[in-house]
């Protein structure tokens, strides 16, 4: 169980290391409105080719996207699984947190009698 739990921190760690990158997010967005080739990515973000695949490498290895060639150009589209990962464990904490905050207003209703 522990280790289960950290590896999924390991991911999420991960997760959010790729998503803090500005470039990274903007080519998320790009790709939330339909799968895009290398190229294409590469026009709206001003960079080379070869620093778009940089970031998919990164992107892709953290399960935010897949890509497959298709001919000779390459398209990329979303993953859900690595957004899912993130969003068990915006979940987990936002319920720590929840349960923390509930005892603490038990605590303070205590007072106040």
């Amino acid at each position: 169980m522990a280790t289960s739990m950290a590896l999924r921190v390991g991911k999420v760690d991960r997760i959010l290391d790729a998503l803090g990158d500005s470039t990274r997010r903007r080519i998320i967005r790009l790709l939330s409105t339909r799968p895009m080739s290398v190229s294409d990515l590469a026009k709206p973000l001003g960079i080379t080719v070869t620093a778009v695949t940089q970031h998919l490498r990164i992107l892709q290895s953290c399960a935010l996207l897949t890509s497959r060639k298709n001919g000779r150009v390459r398209m990329c589209s979303l993953d859900a699984s690595g957004f899912e990962t993130l969003e068990h464990w915006v979940s987990e904490c936002r319920t720590s947190w929840e349960r923390r905050l509930d005892r603490l207003g038990g605590i303070l209703d205590e007072d106040d009698t």
